[in-house]
């Protein structure tokens, strides 16, 4: 175990700030809970260290923040032409390809426009060849021939109109997502309104968005492509800008990156405090994303690669500012050696010199004296945990544990001194 110890060692990345303070409790667990009360039943002291090559990383500084996923499409889709709902294609759940069927309405009123439109088109079209061949050109045969050839192109739109209002009785998804909400059925009137488009984030399509009720015939909303609204502190402002990158984590542990689209200027301050709006869209998708989902957010605004770090644990500042790390060598032999410290970030400081990359610092270490506990409770070497089975300051081990008291005088677990 001890030997296993003396060489943990973590993993070259992005800075994890939960490594070491991992390493340092299970060496504290085994220390505490094993081998000091086995050093105290007689068995010689030994010293367990923790150590840690230097690694070269890359050190982010990032704005922490959080925010609510928010689907990039999210559309209300209705018909653009009257008449009564004879199909309806999809039903809540389904997903669906942009183009897909949703529903129809009946075509008689619509077919019987189409032909109206081309019976006029054909009799200005006939009006407009007699007054060609038979124009003298005067003034005014050049006038005539010019209106009827205005009211040939009028009367040709005409026809275009009829006939894409017969396609509208087709009504198709605009954008591919889930449908989420039907609101027709078989026999429902649904009538044209004069405002066009269909509403929602992705913008205007060939839908109109209108209904004899006040809810959409359908609401699409894609899963494939996701932003973040998110707010920042005015002193966090200042230090982010639009296309930095962002480390997304979702409240089950999904992780995603993404990039900083947006950066309000006005200022929300509903909070008590000035809060910013920042807009971040996502990279990709995963699965359990969901409209509403929480998410952390780590705003990139300076990333630095190949730096030099070790352990903030392993670096003591004295008074004076000058920086020492413990050097440890294969055969366990200490040096102390004075570095130039830079930036903190984390749980890792910037070594600018006095270091190289592989060399091995100590992180902690913990050395059992020899001794017995009597019935004070005492370590060996001179160490005493209080009669009364409490940390000083009323501190005590995590989920209520502490120390027994009374005749056992603060004795550690499994021991018998």
């Amino acid at each position: 175990m001890a030997s296993f110890l003396s060489r943990v060692r973590k993993r070259t990345w992005i800075i994890t700030g939960g490594a070491v303070a991992l390493v340092l409790g299970g060496v504290a667990v085994y220390v505490f809970g094993f081998a000091i009360p086995g050093a105290q039943q007689g068995a010689e002291a030994r010293s367990f260290e923790v150590t840690q090559a230097a690694e070269v990383q890359t050190l982010e500084q990032t704005v922490a923040t959080s925010g609510t996923l928010t689907p990039l499409v999210n559309e209300d889709v209705d018909f653009a032409v009257s008449g009564t709902v004879t199909s309806v294609k999809v039903s809540e759940g389904d997903v669906v390809k942009k183009g897909a069927t949703l529903a129809t309405v009946d075509t008689l009123s619509l077919d019987a426009a189409v032909l109206q439109a081309k019976s006029t088109l054909a009799s200005v079209s006939a009006q407009l060849s007699d007054a060609r061949s038979s124009s003298s050109g005067s003034s005014a045969d050049l006038a005539q021939i010019s209106a009827l050839a205005a009211q040939v192109e009028v009367a040709e739109a005409a026809v275009e109109d009829a006939e894409d209002a017969v396609d509208d009785a087709t009504l198709k998804a605009p954008v591919a997502g889930t449908i989420t909400s039907v609101g027709i059925e078989v026999g429902d009137s649904v009538g044209s309104s004069s405002t066009g488009g269909s509403s929602g984030s992705t913008g205007s399509t060939s839908s109109t968005s209108s209904s004899s009720s006040s809810s959409a015939a359908f609401t699409i909303v894609g899963t494939d492509s996701w932003s973040v609204d998110a707010t920042v502190g005015e002193s966090d402002l200042a230090l982010i800008a639009v296309g930095d990158a962002v480390h997304l984590t979702t409240d089950d542990g999904t992780e995603l990156e993404g990039e900083v689209t947006e950066v309000g200027m006005l200022p929300s301050t509903t909070s008590g405090a000035a809060e910013y709006p920042v807009t971040v869209s996502v990279d990709g998708t995963a699965d359990g994303l969901f409209d509403g989902v929480a998410v952390d957010l780590e705003i990139v605004y300076e990333s630095r690669d190949g730096v030099l770090t070790v352990p903030s644990a392993a670096v003591t500042t004295a008074d004076d500012g000058t920086s020492t790390v413990t050097l440890v060598a294969s055969d366990g032999t200490r040096t102390t050696a004075t570095v130039e410290v830079g930036e903190t970030v984390g749980t890792v400081t910037e070594i600018v010199s006095g270091l190289s990359e592989g060399d091995e610092v100590l992180v902690a270490s913990f050395t059992p004296g020899e001794g017995n506990t009597g019935d004070t409770g005492q370590f060996p070497g001179g160490g005493e945990f209080p009669s009364d089975g409490e940390f000083p300051g009323g501190g005590d081990f995590p989920s209520g544990g502490d120390f027994p008291s009374g005749d056992q005088g603060g004795q550690m677990p499994g021991s018998n001194g």
